[in-house]
């Protein structure tokens, strides 16, 4: 079970990674520093305004790609797809290539269906993966209390090209995520990065809305 937890935590944000080719691996790299590029949010006007534009928008249909920079493997990994929201609570990231995946997260359910195999997980059984799942539904959904509870939060820019930096209040002794910087134009998400304490990161770049 702590395995299948694991595998759908890192496939939430496109870290999931088997069948790898044996050629693609290479040493690990060193971690990589995550730097103060914004400044703490108290009772920030421009936060608040992005929580509620945010908070406004109840459904999403859009495209994405996702690149994946890892240690262990000699060149970064791509993939794309699709990315649907529904608020206040629905996430779905159906990837299309290379491999198609189905990620659903639903209130406290996430299943994962890859290669004709379905796991489900309840969340609620599962509290270590909040941090990951809450880094982009609080945000989707802008839900600040959420984001502030997991994460010291800091915000700059203005409402046509804004950018957040999360990092976790209370990481465990064995947390993986160091950061997550998020950037968008008005109630838009645009750009979707992770930064990992090893020192892998993956950035999910988001595209056009599309049509039902």
């Amino acid at each position: 079970m702590r395995l299948l937890v694991a595998a759908a935590c890192a496939a939430l944000v496109g870290l999931w990674l088997p069948g790898v080719p044996a050629d693609a691996v290479a040493a690990p790299t060193d971690a990589v520093e995550v730097p103060p590029d914004a400044t703490p949010v108290n009772n920030d006007a421009g936060f608040d305004e992005l929580m509620r534009r945010l908070a406004e928008r109840k459904h999403g249909h859009v495209a994405f790609t996702e690149t994946h920079v890892l240690g262990v493997l000699q060149r970064p990994l791509h993939s794309s797809g699709e990315l649907l929201y529904d608020a206040p609570d629905r996430l779905e990231k159906r990837t299309l290539k290379p491999q198609a995946e189905d990620l659903v997260l639903s209130g406290n359910v996430l299943t994962v269906s890859r290669g004709g195999h379905t796991h489900t997980l309840d969340l609620a059984r599962h509290r270590e993966i909040a941090p990951w799942i809450e880094s982009i539904r609080a945000t989707l959904a802008g839900d600040r209390a959420t984001l502030e509870r997991y994460f010291e939060v800091s915000y700059s820019g203005e409402p046509a090209h804004w950018k957040l930096v999360l990092v976790p209040r209370d990481p465990a002794p064995d947390a993986s995520i160091a950061a997550v910087h998020i950037e968008g134009s008005g109630a838009t998400l645009q750009r979707f990065e992770i930064l990992q304490a090893d020192g892998d990161r993956s950035v999910m770049t988001i595209g056009a809305e599309l049509t039902p």
